[in-house]
C-alpha cells in the first residue's frame, strides 16, 4: 500500500472516528491494553532485535536508552492507556453558547482536528501514547518512527491497529510509515493530513517546518534551566537540580544549565558538585563557578546545547534579572525552574520567563503529559498558538460552530427595518 493510499484511508477513517461514541473508544483502548499485555513476549523480542542492531551500529547512548522498550516500559504504556480511558471525552464539549435571536442559537463545540501526522525518533513508547490519545480524541493518525526502532514499531502498530479495528474503530485509523521517503511524501499531503507533530532533533524539526504547507506543532530543543535563587533552601536546591538532570537524562525536560545567584553560590556549589559527580555528571562552569569548584571550563556554545547526556553547565548570575535574561536568550521556551523560599520572587520569575512551562521548587522532569494528568502526550509544544507545553487530548482538538435556527434568513437582519440581534449568552450545552 502506498503512502497516498494510507493517507486516503486515514482521511476516510477520521470522518467516522470523529463521531465515534465514547464507550466504543474506551472499549478499544481497553482492548489495546489487553493486547499489549498478551503480546508482551513478542514485543520484547522485537525490541531486543532493535537494540542488538543499534549496538552494532554504535547508536549514541541517549538514543539507545530511549529505544529500550522492555517489560517496565510496556507496563508504563499499559498504565498510560488506562489513564487515557479514565479521562473525559474531549469531543462534543460545548465551549460557548449564544442566542443570536429568539430561535437562533449558536454553539461552539469541540471536534477532532482530523488526521494527525507524527514523525518521531527512537522512542517506541511514543507510538503507544500517540495512538491512544489520537483514538480517544477522535483523530486518525499516520506515524513515521525512526528506523532504529523498526521491529518494535511494526509489532506495536500491528497490535494497536488490529485491537482497535476489532473493537469497532474504522480501518485505516492508524497507519505506520517505514521508509525514509515516506516522510517526504507525507509533507506534501495537505489534502489529507491536517497537522504534523515532529519529535526529534532541532535540525530535524526545522526541516519539517521548512518543507511542508501543513501546520506544524512541536518543539526543536529542550534546553531547560534550573535557577537557584539567593533565597533558596540549599538541600532543596541540590535535590531538585540532581533530579532535573539525572532522573532521566535522555529527554527534553531534563535540565541542561544551572544558574546560581552569586550570593548563594559559595554555599550551594560544593554540595551540587558532590551530588552531581556522584551521579557521573560532567560539570562545565563559567569562570566564577570555577573559582569556587574545580570543573571543566564552559564555552559560549554550552549555554545553547541540549546535551541529553550526563553533562551540565553552570553559570553564576548577579541577579534574578540576569537569570531570566539568560534563559530568554539561550533557552528553548520549554521548561524552566526557580528554587526559592520567596514566593513573590518565584512568581516574578514565572511572569518574566518566556517558556511553555515555568516551575517553582520542583523538578523540570514534571513537564510531562502523564504527570500533568493529561493521560499521556503526543509531544511538547513551544508554539504560542493552539497548544503549548505537554500536548494531550485538548491539544488534538479544534471546534465547529453549530448554528441552530427556525427558518431565519439574513435579509430580515439588514436594511432600515433590520431585526436586531440579541447576542445573549446561554447557560446550556449543545444537544444534538
Amino acid at each position: 500500500m502506498t503512502t497516498t493510499d494510507k493517507a486516503t484511508d486515514a482521511k476516510k477513517a477520521s470522518i467516522r472516528l470523529a463521531a465515534m461514541p465514547t464507550d466504543v473508544k474506551n472499549h478499544a483502548l481497553k482492548a489495546i491494553a489487553e493486547a499489549l499485555e498478551n503480546k508482551k513476549t513478542e514485543i520484547i523480542a522485537a525490541n531486543q532485535a532493535d537494540l542488538a542492531d543499534a549496538e552494532k551500529a554504535h547508536l549514541a547512548a541517549p538514543l539507545l536508552k530511549r529505544l529500550k522498550f522492555q517489560e517496565d516500559k510496556i507496563a508504563e504504556a499499559i498504565e498510560g492507556l488506562h489513564s487515557v480511558i479514565s479521562l473525559e471525552d474531549p469531543v462534543g464539549v460545548t465551549t460557548s453558547a449564544l442566542e443570536l435571536d429568539q430561535g437562533l442559537e449558536l454553539y461552539r463545540v469541540s471536534s477532532p482536528i482530523g488526521v494527525i501526522g507524527i514523525v518521531f525518533e527512537s522512542r517506541p513508547d511514543a507510538l503507544v501514547q500517540i495512538s491512544s490519545l489520537c483514538l480517544k480524541s477522535g483523530n486518525a493518525v499516520m506515524m513515521k518512527g525512526g528506523s532504529e526502532a523498526a521491529h518494535t514499531n511494526r509489532i506495536l502498530a500491528d497490535i494497536i491497529a488490529g485491537a482497535g479495528i476489532a473493537s469497532g474503530i474504522p480501518e485505516g485509523w492508524l497507519a505506520l510509515l517505514e521508509a525514509r521517503s515516506d516522510v517526504t511524501d507525507m509533507l506534501k499531503m495537505d489534502r489529507f493530513i491536517d497537522l504534523i507533530i515532529p519529535r526529534g532533533s532541532n535540525e530535524f524539526v526545522r526541516y519539517i517546518m521548512n518543507n511542508t504547507n501543513i501546520p506544524v506543532l512541536g518543539h526543536a530543543d529542550g534546553i531547560c534551566h534550573v535557577y537557584v535563587d539567593k533565597a533558596a533552601d540549599i538541600d532543596m536546591a541540590v535535590n531538585i537540580c540532581v533530579d532535573s538532570k539525572c532522573q532521566y537524562v535522555a529527554v527534553c525536560n531534563a535540565a541542561e544549565t544551572l544558574l546560581v545567584h552569586q550570593k548563594i553560590a559559595s554555599d550551594v556549589l560544593p554540595a551540587l558538585k558532590t551530588a552531581l559527580e556522584g551521579q557521573g555528571v560532567e560539570i562545565r562552569g563559567c569562570e566564577k563557578t570555577r573559582a569556587i569548584i574545580d570543573v571543566v571550563p564552559a564555552t559560549e556554545a554550552d549555554w545553547g546545547t541540549e546535551y541529553l547526556d550526563l553533562i551540565i553547565s553552570i553559570k553564576i548570575v548577579d541577579s534574578m534579572d540576569d537569570a531570566v535574561s539568560h534563559i530568554n536568550t539561550y533557552g528553548s521556551g520549554h521548561t524552566d525552574v526557580i528554587v526559592t523560599a520567596d514566593r513573590q520572587r518565584g512568581v516574578w520569575f514565572m511572569d518574566y520567563v518566556d517558556s511553555a512551562d515555568v516551575f517553582m521548587n520542583c523538578s523540570s522532569r514534571f513537564a510531562d503529559g502523564f504527570r500533568f494528568g493529561l493521560g499521556a502526550e503526543v509531544g511538547i509544544s513551544t508554539n504560542k498558538i493552539h497548544a503549548r507545553g505537554p500536548v494531550g487530548l485538548e491539544g488534538l482538538m479544534i471546534y465547529k460552530w453549530r448554528l441552530m435556527g427556525t427558518g431565519q434568513v439574513v435579509a430580515d437582519y439588514t436594511g432600515a427595518a433590520a431585526r436586531p440581534f440579541t447576542h445573549r449568552k446561554l447557560d446550556k450545552k449543545f444537544n444534538g
